[in-house]
This record gives structure tokens, sequence and C-alpha cells, in this order.
């Protein structure tokens, strides 16, 4: 059964190998700070390569506020290792080919052309999610959300300014 986590519920830890085959835990990616968790349907593909170059060209925003961008997809992690090296992404890019840690999230489509939704959790050190992003066709939203709910929870001040359009994000 598909979870449907919600800000403020506590996320599973969970192990998955990154794009050089190096196992990753959520808890020791955590250890330094908030980590911003972008799920995205395929790498290589031109919505997902502009989202996350977007992530990458924010790492200096990211790390101002002690979080740390992590990509993750049904994708191998040869696949995951090419979309990091061609767009120089400097980030861990999870790879899920069975979709369990999709499925826990309830970001996993049945047979798709797309099998993962376009979502971004952003999850506090304690494995808390602070913010949720849905948005399958506004790339930018993710990451520029993100930032904001970081700098929002930083400062203590725990609301996030609304998106332009209505219904792109999670919010209690």
């Amino acid at each position: 059964m598909t979870e449907h986590l919600a800000v403020g519920d506590t996320v599973e830890d969970f192990a998955l190998p990154d794009e050089t085959g190096t196992t990753r835990r959520l808890t020791e990616l955590l250890a330094d700070g908030p980590v911003v968790l972008f799920f995205y349907p395929a790498a290589l593909t031109p919505g997902c390569t502009a989202e996350a170059c977007h992530f990458r060209d924010l790492a200096a925003e990211f790390a101002a506020v002690g979080a740390r961008p992590v990509g993750i997809s049904g994708d191998t992690v040869g696949k995951q290792q090419e979309f990091a090296g061609r767009h120089r992404l400097g980030m861990p890019l999870l790879s899920d080919p069975d979709g369990t840690v999709r499925e826990r999230f309830g970001v996993r489509r049945g047979f798709s052309l797309a099998p993962t939704k376009r979502v971004t959790f952003v999850i506090a050190e304690d494995r808390t999610v602070l913010e949720i992003v849905r948005s399958e066709l506004r790339m930018n939203t993710h990451a520029d959300r993100a930032l904001a709910a970081l700098r929002a929870h930083r400062g203590g001040d725990r609301s996030v300014p609304p998106l332009d359009a209505p219904g792109q994000s999670e919010h209690p």
C-alpha cells in the first residue's frame, strides 16, 4: 500500500546506491543537515535535467542554510552516473530501480512512461518532513520552494509563502 507522507511525518530510514554505486543511508545524509530529497521521473530527459541543474545552480544557497539536495529516481546506477557527469551535478543521485523507496514516499506510478512522480521532500535532521513540493511541470518550483522552507525553518518561522499557482505544494 502506498503511503502518503505529510508535513510533520517522520520518514523511515532507507539505503540506496548512489551514482558511484556507494550505498547511502538517509540518516547518514542527514548527519550534516537537512536533506532536500527530490524525486524525478527519468535521468537525462529535458524536464529532469532542467530540475537537477536548477538544484545544482543553487548549491551555494542550499549550503548556506546547511542543507543538501539529493536526487532519486528509478534509473540504474550507470544512468545516474552518466546524468551526474554530463551535467556536473555535484550531488548524490540515488538509484531505486525496484521502486521500494519511491513506493514508501508515495511517488511511484504503476506502468508508465514516467514511473516516478516529480515530488520534493524537505527533511530535517530528525527525519521530520518540513515541506513537500508537488509540481509535474514547473521544474524550478522544487528547488525554490525547498529553499524558502529551509530558510523559514532555520529562522524558526515554519510558514512558507504560497506559490503563485494554486495546488503546487502540499501544506497542512
